[in-house]
C-alpha cells in the first residue's frame, strides 16, 4: 500500500515537472514566432494595404533627385508621415538594389532612453503590406556587449517602421536587424557592425533634420548637416541638427571603414512638401556608395535645344520682375535631366563686365527651379552690386553654370594640395571654421596660378591668404558644364 503511495506521488511529480517544462517552452516558443505590430500605419502612412502600396508606387515614379553613381550600400532617409517626407524616402529607396537581402535599420529611440544598442526580442514586424522577418544576425548581436533588448522602446516607435513599406515594394524575401540607438558610442556600434555587411546588405539610418525653423533657416542649417553627411566630416556634425544623428553617425563611420562615399540625393523640408514655411522640418535622402564607383567627372548632358531652354528661363525669370505684366515662361515638356536635383551659377555680364553672379552649390532644387532661383537673383540681389534696371536688360549677356556634386579633396600639405587641383576643371570650395568661399572654374582664366588661385580664393572668405595650406582647412572640388547666350550665337 505503501509501495502504490509512493508511486502515485512519483507520477505526479513527474506529471508536473513535465507541465512546468512544457509550459516554459510554450513561453519560450511564443518569444521566439511573437510579431512587433504596426504601431503608426494609418498616421504616418495609409493602413489600407492597396492603398499604402500605391502611395509608395507614386512617390518613387515621382521622386526626382541625384542619381546614385553606383550601388548603393548606405542610405540617410526621413521617418516623418509620408505626405511630408515620402517623396524624399522614395528618391533613395528607389535605386537600390533588387539584390538586397539583408537591411540593417538604425534609428533613434524617440520615447524610452536606452543605455545601449537595442534589438528587439520578435520574429519579425508587421506593417498593411505583411510581415518583415528579422534576420539571424539579430540574435547575433542581441548577446553581444553593448546590445540589449528593451521591448517598450519598440513598441511604438516610429523611425524604423515607415522605412519598412518601402523595402517591402522595393526587394523580395529580404529580412532585417532593428536597432535602435541613442547612447551607443556610434563609433564603436559601427567596429560591431561592420564585419557583418557582406554585398548583399543595405545600411539604413533613419533621421529627420532641423525642426520648426523658418523655410529659409531651415534650409542653410539642413546645408551644414546634408553636407557633413555626405564628405563624412565628423567635425561638423556637433553643429548638425537631426533626430537621428547617432544613428546617422554611425552609418557616416561604417562608410569611413567600407571606403564609401556619400551623395545628396534629394533634399526637401515640409515647406516644400505638406505644410507652410513658418515652421518647418528637414528631410534628406543621402546614399553612400562604394568610393571606386563614385566619379566627380562632369560630361556635357544638356543638348542645345535644353541649354536655349534655361539661357530663356533666365532672361525671362528677370524680365518678369522688370516688365509689369511679364510672366515667367517655363519651358513646357522638359527632359528627365532638366528636373535632376543640381547645383547652378547664374552669372551675368554687361559689356564683358562681371554684373552679378549668384549660385547653390548644393543640388537642392532641380536644375530649372535653380535656374529661375539664381537668375532673379543674380540681377538682384547680389551686394557687389546694384539692382538691374530695365534699361539695362537688353545690355546683358547671360551665363549658366551647371555644377557637379562637390567631393572633398584629401591633401597633406600646400604642395599636394596645388598637385591635385586642375585648373580649368576644378571649382573650389574652402572651408575653414565659420568662413566659407567658393570659385568657380572660369575663375582660372583670370587666376591661372594655383597659388594666386588659392590665396584670393580665401582672401574672398575672410580668410588668411596662406589658410589653403593648412590640412584642417576643408576644400571641395566640383566641375562645370557652362555655357551663355554669347555661346550659341
Amino acid at each position: 500500500m505503501a509501495k502504490m503511495k509512493d508511486a502515485q506521488y512519483y507520477i505526479v511529480l513527474v506529471t508536473l515537472l513535465f507541465t512546468c517544462v512544457g509550459a516554459h517552452l510554450s513561453a519560450a516558443d511564443e518569444g521566439r514566432h511573437k510579431v512587433r505590430p504596426a504601431a503608426v500605419a494609418g498616421m504616418f502612412y495609409p493602413g489600407a494595404p492597396d492603398e499604402l502600396r500605391q502611395m509608395v508606387h507614386t512617390f518613387i515614379k515621382d521622386a526626382r533627385g541625384v542619381k546614385a553613381p553606383g550601388k548603393i550600400r548606405g542610405l540617410v532617409s526621413p521617418h516623418a508621415g509620408y505626405i511630408y517626407s515620402g517623396i524624399v524616402a522614395a528618391a533613395g529607396y528607389g535605386q537600390i538594389a533588387p539584390s538586397t537581402r539583408t537591411v540593417i535599420l538604425l534609428g533613434p529611440s524617440h520615447r524610452v532612453a536606452l543605455r545601449a544598442a537595442s534589438i528587439p526580442e520578435v520574429q519579425a514586424y508587421r506593417t498593411p503590406l505583411g510581415d518583415v522577418r528579422l534576420a539571424r544576425l539579430a540574435t547575433t548581436l542581441r548577446r553581444l556587449p553593448g546590445f540589449e533588448s528593451v521591448p517598450e522602446a519598440h513598441l511604438k516607435e516610429h523611425g524604423l517602421e515607415v522605412q519598412l513599406p518601402f523595402l517591402q515594394v522595393m526587394l523580395k524575401g529580404f529580412e532585417i536587424v532593428p536597432i535602435l540607438t541613442n547612447s551607443s558610442d556610434p563609433k564603436a556600434l559601427a567596429k560591431v557592425l561592420a564585419p557583418y555587411i557582406g554585398e548583399d546588405t543595405l545600411v539604413v539610418a533613419s533621421s529627420d533634420l532641423s525642426h520648426y525653423y523658418s523655410y529659409e533657416t531651415a534650409i542653410g542649417l539642413d546645408r551644414i548637416c546634408t553636407t557633413a553627411i555626405s564628405n563624412c566630416k565628423f567635425s561638423d556634425m556637433p553643429i548638425c541638427e537631426a533626430c537621428g544623428k547617432q544613428a546617422v553617425l554611425t552609418l557616416m563611420h561604417i562608410a569611413e571603414i567600407k571606403g564609401w562615399q556619400g551623395i545628396l540625393v534629394d533634399y526637401r523640408n515640409s515647406g516644400d512638401t505638406a505644410g507652410g514655411r513658418n515652421r518647418v522640418v528637414g528631410y534628406a535622402s543621402i546614399a553612400f556608395v562604394h568610393r571606386k564607383e563614385g566619379t566627380n567627372t562632369m560630361k556635357e548632358r544638356l543638348s542645345t535645344k535644353e541649354r536655349e531652354a534655361l539661357l530663356k528661363l533666365a532672361r525671362s525669370a528677370i524680365e518678369a520682375r522688370l516688365v509689369k505684366g511679364t510672366n515667367v515662361e517655363r519651358p513646357g515638356q522638359v527632359s528627365p535631366v532638366m528636373n535632376e536635383l543640381r547645383g547652378c551659377f547664374v552669372t551675368l555680364h554687361k559689356h564683358g563686365q562681371l554684373r552679378g553672379c549668384i549660385g547653390t552649390i548644393e543640388p537642392i532644387y532641380p536644375l530649372l527651379e535653380c535656374v529661375e532661383k539664381n537668375a532673379q537673383s543674380a540681377a538682384f540681389d547680389d551686394s557687389r552690386f546694384s539692382r538691374l534696371s530695365a534699361d539695362e536688360l537688353k545690355e546683358i549677356d547671360i551665363e549658366i553654370s551647371v555644377l557637379s556634386v562637390p567631393e572633398a579633396l584629401g591633401f597633406k600639405d600646400g604642395e599636394d594640395l596645388k598637385r591635385k587641383l586642375k585648373p580649368k576643371v576644378h571649382g573650389v570650395i574652402l572651408s575653414c571654421g565659420v568662413h566659407r568661399s567658393i570659385f568657380l572654374p572660369q575663375v582660372w582664366k583670370q587666376l591661372p596660378d594655383k597659388e594666386q588661385f588659392l590665396e584670393h580664393l580665401c582672401l574672398k572668405g575672410g580668410m588668411s591668404p596662406k589658410a589653403w595650406q593648412d590640412p584642417e582647412t576643408k576644400v571641395e572640388v566640383y566641375e562645370a558644364e557652362v555655357f551663355g547666350e554669347d555661346d550659341l550665337e
